[in-house]
């Protein structure tokens, strides 16, 4: 009878969770290098144009089957606007940058995101830092000195770029930390409306018409990206947080193996001493703070404590 139980008993939430999110940061590296490959033939807002609609029309029925009360009445309408920004220019920056650099490369400079959040969250969201964490945040900001390093002839432009890229994509998760109340769906949805709206005005300029067989390319982009968003929200949801968010950092052997692959990059050991370093950095962080938050709870009164019933 145990040996039974044993393979339903294997299938924890957690697990499941972790799974989830393994296949979907396999996913985003597949969006990834799917995209490297279309911009070094189609401008990077056709390229966005065509990935948000696409991701809109999957999304769409979905949104206005469970009401659009959530899109029209959404909380605190300046700051979504302003995450819809950081967004944009996030995704837009990434494919910029991965123009001229090596996916590897790029990808290390986003993994250091984490390092960025835990910097600015006692600035603009109050949250303390701790001792602990402000070394894990200078160990980071260390990693991302040595990655930055460029081989041969980069151009610096390029590696501003991704910088920049970067840091949106940290104010994007800062300001989603404030906007909790807001379904997933709801914020998804504003950030391709963002890409969409970026990718209409830059498009025309640069404008090559695919193929059938790249516009398929271009429509799956869009697909796999979606994909990947549902991925982690369902990961999320099947296990906590803290359980599920390190295995983010298998994007960089993805991003290694697929560049080496399709892009004939070969990693360079700067490069490659630089993401150690920030994936520790960013263990550290994320240990640091699911302690924190545990500590916070066991701390706080049992629900409904003092409340007038």
């Amino acid at each position: 009878m145990a040996s039974t139980n044993a393979p339903a008993a294997a299938l924890t939430p957690a697990r499941i969770g972790i799974a989830v999110m393994l296949l979907a940061m396999a996913l985003f590296s597949l969006n990834d290098a799917i995209g490297k490959w279309l911009v070094a033939t189609y401008s990077v807002g056709q390229v966005l144009l065509v990935r948000s609609a696409v991701a809109l029309l999957i999304l769409v029925p979905f949104v206005w089957k469970t009401g659009s009360a959530s899109i029209l009445n959404a909380e605190r309408p300046w700051l979504q606007f302003a995450r819809v920004v950081f967004s944009t220019v996030e995704v837009f920056c990434f494919y910029c940058a991965v123009v001229y650099l090596p996916l590897a490369d790029v990808m290390t400079f986003w993994l250091a995101a984490p390092v960025y959040v835990a910097a600015l969250s006692p600035f603009l969201l109050g949250e303390k830092v701790g001792p602990v964490r402000w070394m894990a945040i200078c160990l980071g900001f260390v990693g991302v000195l040595i990655a930055l390093r460029p081989s041969g002839e980069v151009e610096p432009v390029a590696i501003m770029v991704a910088i920049v890229g970067t840091l949106a994509f940290a104010l994007m998760v800062l300001t989603g930390r404030t906007l909790r109340g807001t379904p997933d769906k709801t914020l998804v949805f504003f950030q391709l409306l963002g890409g969409l709206i970026a990718g209409l005005a830059a498009a025309p300029f640069g404008w090559v018409t695919p193929s059938g067989a790249d516009l398929a390319l271009l429509g799956t982009l869009g697909v796999v990206a979606m994909l990947a968003h549902i991925c982690v929200n369902r990961a999320v949801k099947l296990a906590d947080a803290a359980v599920v968010a390190p295995f983010q950092y298998t994007l960089l052997p993805w991003a290694v193996v697929l560049g080496w692959l399709f892009f004939d990059d070969v990693p360079r050991p700067l490069m490659l001493a630089g993401a150690v370093i920030i994936v520790i950095s960013g263990l550290i962080i994320y240990v640091r703070d699911t302690r924190a938050r545990r500590a916070a709870t066991a701390a706080a009164p049992p629900a409904g404590f003092g409340e007038n019933t």
